[in-house]
């Protein structure tokens, strides 16, 4: 090769190349931002730039021919490289330079980072890439690594992560004195609620003045409970304590309800309201209970903000295979694009405080994040003068089924006579229709079962207390009380403490069963229902309450 100096004049235009190329090598090699550590085939040390002894403090002639790079890396980093490497190519990694050059001796690309250690000692983070050296007939001659210094992409980091928990930990800090303050400021409320309505329902007539007096005060109370369950809910979201069950719910079921308890507010509005009418039954995978919290807030917003003698409309459709969207329209005067830009933050009730119409405006934000934590998506479309469009687009599932198969699976029991003693009530405590429907379809193969339901906690505790059934099923997530909740209420209770209860949830996560069976549950089945696993579990149940009432001397 024909090397060149600055006095030589280059002729040819390949030598003009030759010279850029040297020059540029030259200038790669006398950067002062980059160390580039050249070694031979066994990993010594054979070139040390400029770059090199500006970050790791040592003379070229200090390390060429002396050390590898290894020696001046973090030997712990070293060792766990060599061990990971191991594990991954399940190839014994030799730890020192055999581990930094591995990956490099295969061809593969290979950037990783590791602690550099200068020459006094000390330490910071580096990122290195290495390449191997070949010849013509592809034999290694050596190893490339070009390093960069750290030190400030690291601070920068670190500064982010702090700041990050810091701020994490306000939040949680926020969300849990908003949950505290809620529960505290329930209970005075209470107090004023009921006195309040013992004094409108006493049996002394109240004045024209206190009869007026008591209303405000009980509209009021109810108003103020709403809020505080609104930020209580909210405070819940934020935190990542909001309890949900996602599992196969009937949009046309949710809506039915939806219509029953929405319908009194929209008459005393002036409000139209017109619901769709689905042929088949469709599924969405949500929590039913928050699912009709969601629905109910924008319906309740569409006739509060509806034009007089107006109208809300309810529609469903497809959205592909995946998605259903369920779409709340109304006629009011709409919003402007500055409003919808600010539609969806805490507490901005867009101007409507001034019309006289309560509102928090809490509600939008947090049918957001429940709409967000179910999978959905929530949008909005708006006309001024015309009208808004709140639509949900839901994640849609298969109707839950029980097979033939799996039903056939179940062996019938021989029929009990007419008081037989012998025949048993279960009680299976859920909000979720198609559920009781697959349950009553199992038990209804065991004719010496007799089965009864509620739809919240609340029925649930009434039934089990005049029933006494031999086995309660409870879902966790109810309306109202909680099926945790509603177990403790069971068990402090002398008539129902002695009744096994098997939660039944979607909440399947291992830390749901483990929560669920510390609560006290005697088993913790998970939706979808496994027949075989189901009819196995209530027969342990069943008898382990008949040992139990032997034990306590009941027939």
């Amino acid at each position: 090769m024909t090397l060149f100096t600055p006095g030589d004049v280059p002729e040819s235009p390949a030598q003009q190349v030759l010279l850029k190329t040297q020059a540029l090598g030259s200038a790669i090699l006398s950067s002062a931002s980059f160390s580039i550590i050249a070694t031979d085939e066994k990993g010594i040390i054979q070139l040390f730039n400029v770059g090199a002894e500006r970050m790791l403090g040592y003379r070229a002639d200090e390390v060429v021919n002396r050390i590898s790079p290894s020696d001046i890396h973090d030997p712990a980093e070293v060792m766990a490289r060599a061990q990971a490497l191991s594990l991954e190519f399940s190839t014994p990694i030799t730890p020192g330079f055999g581990a930094l050059a591995f990956k490099a001796s295969r061809g593969l690309e290979d950037s990783y980072e590791l602690t550099y250690i200068s020459k006094g000692g000390a330490r910071f983070p580096a990122i290195v890439s290495i390449t191997a050296l070949r010849d013509q007939d592809g034999v290694i001659i050596g190893y490339l690594l070009i390093g960069a210094d750290n030190s400030a992409r690291k601070q920068v980091e670190d500064e982010l992560i702090k700041a990050k928990a810091s701020a994490e930990k306000a939040n949680l800090a926020k969300s849990d004195f908003l949950s505290n303050m809620s529960h505290e400021l329930r209970s005075p409320l209470n107090a004023i609620l009921g006195f309040a309505q013992l004094m409108e329902s006493g049996s002394t007539p109240l004045t024209a003045d206190q009869k007026e007096s008591t209303s405000h005060i009980l509209q009021a109370g109810w108003y103020l409970l709403d809020l505080i369950n609104e930020i209580l809910d909210l405070a819940l979201i934020e935190s990542g304590k909001m309890l949900l069950s996602p599992e196969p719910t009937a949009l046309d079921e949710i809506l039915l309800d939806c219509q029953t308890m929405i319908e009194p507010e929209a008459r005393s509005h002036g409000i139209t309201m017109n619901f769709c009418r689905e042929d088949k039954p469709c599924y969405i995978l949500a929590d039913r209970t928050r699912v009709k919290q969601v629905l109910i807030n924008l319906l309740s917003n569409a006739i509060k903000y509806n034009s007089a003698g107006g109208s809300v409309t309810v529609s469903c459709a497809l959205e592909g295979a995946e998605r259903v969207r369920l779409s709340v329209a109304d006629t009011g005067l709409g919003l402007s694009p500055e409003q919808l830009a600010q539609l969806f933050q805490p507490f901005n009730r867009l101007g409507q405080e001034l019309n006289g119409e309560e509102g928090t405006g809490i509600g939008l934000v947090m049918t957001r994040r429940l709409v967000e934590l179910m999978g959905g998506v929530i949008g909005v479309e708006s006309t001024v003068g015309k009208g808004s469009v709140f639509w949900v687009d839901w994640l849609r599932t298969a109707e839950p089924q029980l097979h033939e198969t799996d039903i056939a699976s179940v062996a019938p029991t021989p029929v009990p006579k007419p008081h037989d003693p012998d025949l048993r009530t279960l009680l299976y405590v859920e909000d979720n229709p198609a559920n009781l429907r697959l349950v009553e379809h199992l038990i209804a193969r065991r004719p010496n079962l007799h089965l009864l339901s509620a739809g919240d906690a609340a029925s649930g505790i009434h039934l089990a207390r005049e029933f006494l059934p031999k086995v309660i099923l409870m879902d966790i997530n109810l309306p109202g009380i909680s099926g945790i909740k509603a177990l403790r209420m069971l068990r402090e209770d002398p008539l129902t403490q002695h009744i096994p209860v098997i939660a039944v949830s979607a909440n399947a996560m291992p830390q749901d069963i483990r929560k669920g069976l510390e609560a006290g549950f005697f088993r913790y089945l998970t939706k979808p229902i496994k027949v075989g696993e189901f009819m196995s579990v209530l027969d342990v149940a069943l008898a382990y309450a008949a040992t139990s009432a032997a034990t306590r001397g009941v027939h």
